[in-house]
């Protein structure tokens, strides 16, 4: 092995195209070489021995003439210090290009993780999350290398327009990074999705009025018997093709109608009805036997009004809420729910928001929020909590003592009525 005291000037002169290939090494670098092949491509490299004693290896460091002399020697010298503290910078450099990108982690998380442990729905809103707002930003980067920085720029910008999404996809993301970490596929505790400041979320939690039951019973009626009017465009100008205007009524079936009387007369979510089958009704206890909510098992509690929803419907197959294939349940009532709403005026009220007051009428009614965890089947006291601005009986009760006992004071023969919210829950 020929070594030589390398200059610039020597180099400038060397024939590149010479189609010769040959190794320079330099005298003043120990291991410092560069190679010259056949093809007149030059590239610099520095041969060591790791502390691993698996031979000599080595390094590149860069292309001639791109890297000169002078820069050649300080990689290599950068390189033997790692050297000297035990490292190996080719097997570093090989293990950084084929560490994992954040998209095949993403893959990963998703067939290991959440594709044999989440319902079907949870995939399909963590997929919706990753591959839409997450991967087209950072995807491609080697996950290492992604910073904390990186991620508070992601959940801004997504934030710009959704912030809901963006807090929600931030907290998915950090389940990745976690999965990782425990995983050996990243170094445990390496998260920089973790600590990001969330968007503050307002919580959307909308009450029907016992005037706003009775619009939305009326709307129901309607629909299920002479239809509900087809809604009109505010621009759309009449034409002679139209249909008669008694024909331009939507008529919905009464397994539509009957899903949302359910909803609100047991508090169940959705997808516990949507997918309610025959056989997990008890009629003689009154009770909903659900093998898999999002609670996991769960039994739910009839009163008499959902009771009677259930012994008016045929049984056309597996499901209680038939849908447009046999034995399969429905998806959804977005189309139906929103012409209802829009009949009935209600402005902004979800589907969901049945819920909320199926509890908050058991909470203006004092039933106490223990109570009402169990009926809506929340493990979590602190889920019921939010109800707890409606839990006023005791205070009212306070409220009316008190001003009794001031009349009294004041000898005011004036009767203090008690207030009652809830007298009767309109028919829907």
């Amino acid at each position: 092995m020929p070594v030589a005291k390398l200059t610039a000037a020597k180099l400038q002169n060397l024939n590149l195209a010479s189609g010769t290939p040959l190794e320079l090494w330099d005298e003043l670098s120990p291991g410092l070489c560069l190679r010259v092949l056949a093809s007149g491509r030059a590239t610099w490299t520095v041969r060591y021995r790791p502390h691993s004693g698996d031979g000599y290896k080595r390094l590149t460091l860069g292309r001639y003439p791109a890297v000169g002399l002078a820069d050649a020697r300080q990689r290599a010298e950068r390189a033997r210090v790692q050297i000297s503290d035990g490292k190996d910078p080719q097997a570093d450099r090989k293990e950084k290009r084929n560490a994992a990108t954040l998209n095949e982690l993403i893959e990963r998380y998703l067939a290991e993780e959440v594709e044999p442990k989440r319902k079907p729905r949870n995939y399909d809103l963590y997929t919706w999350y990753f591959w839409k707002n997450i991967a087209p930003k950072l995807g491609t980067r080697k996950a290492a290398t992604i910073t904390r920085s990186d991620i508070a720029k992601l959940h801004r910008d997504i934030g710009a327009e959704r912030q809901v999404t963006a807090n929600r996809a931030i907290v998915a993301l950090s389940g990745v990074f976690t999965w990782a970490g425990k995983h050996g596929v990243l170094p445990d505790g390496f998260n920089p999705a973790r600590g990001i400041e969330k968007f503050r979320e307002e919580p959307k939690e909308r009450y029907l009025t016992t005037e706003e039951l009775s619009r939305l019973g009326n709307a129901l009626r309607i629909a299920e018997t002479v239809g509900l009017p087809w809604p009109r465009k505010a621009d759309r100008k009449p034409s002679r093709h139209d249909r008669r205007p008694e024909n331009q009524r939507t008529v919905f079936s009464a397994y539509v109608t009957a899903a949302i009387r359910l909803l609100l007369f047991t508090g169940c979510r959705l997808r516990e009805i949507l997918h309610l089958r025959w056989n997990e009704i008890d009629f003689e206890r009154g009770l909903l036997l659900l093998p898999d909510s999002k609670t996991g098992r769960k039994v739910v509690m009839l009163n008499a009004a959902a009771i009677d929803v259930l012994e008016n419907l045929d049984h056309l197959g597996e499901y209680v809420i038939a849908g447009d294939v046999d034995d399969k349940p429905r998806a959804d009532l977005k189309r139906p729910w929103d012409l209802i709403t829009a009949y009935a005026k209600l402005k902004g009220v979800r589907i969901h928001d049945l819920r909320h007051t199926y509890a908050s009428i058991g909470a203006g009614a004092g039933l106490g929020l223990p109570i009402i965890g169990k009926l809506l089947g929340h493990r979590n006291a602190e889920t019921t909590a939010r109800y707890a601005h409606l839990d006023a009986d005791p205070l009212r009760k306070a409220s009316n003592r008190i001003g009794e006992t001031i009349a009294a004071a004041m000898h005011d023969d004036t009767p203090v009525a008690e207030f009652e919210p809830f007298k009767r829950m309109a028919a829907v």
